[in-house]
């Protein structure tokens, strides 16, 4: 049985790669969405993590379970990029779109 944060994710990909100019890809191994060739968003073990810029940056990391995103495991996180658990699926789409935006900017 597929995991219920994974077709929440797969729901995600679909609305916005229907909607905008994002496509699928792998980063570090893990499904991700890309724009312009850029990551600004993946799954990685039932999470999603975002590319954010303030105001979002912090308000992902201000939800309970959020942290910098270390997809090495070693204490060496990725600033920008904020892993939100799927306890907070809900918000996903818009940390998503947040994401999209941050990255169409740079």
């Amino acid at each position: 049985m597929l995991d219920d944060s994974r077709v929440q994710y797969d729901a995600i990909v679909a609305e916005l790669t229907a909607t905008s100019s994002t496509i699928a890809g792998k980063m570090f191994g893990m499904p991700c969405l890309k724009a312009n060739g850029k990551a600004f968003a993946g799954f990685y073990e039932g999470a999603m993590v975002f590319k954010l810029a303030e105001p979002h940056h912090g308000e992902a990391l201000a939800l309970s379970d959020s942290r910098l995103f270390d997809p090495s495991g070693r204490g060496r996180p990725m600033k920008e990029w904020v892993e939100v658990s799927s306890e907070h699926a809900p918000l996903w789409i818009a940390f998503a779109q947040a994401a999209l935006a941050y990255v169409e900017k740079g």
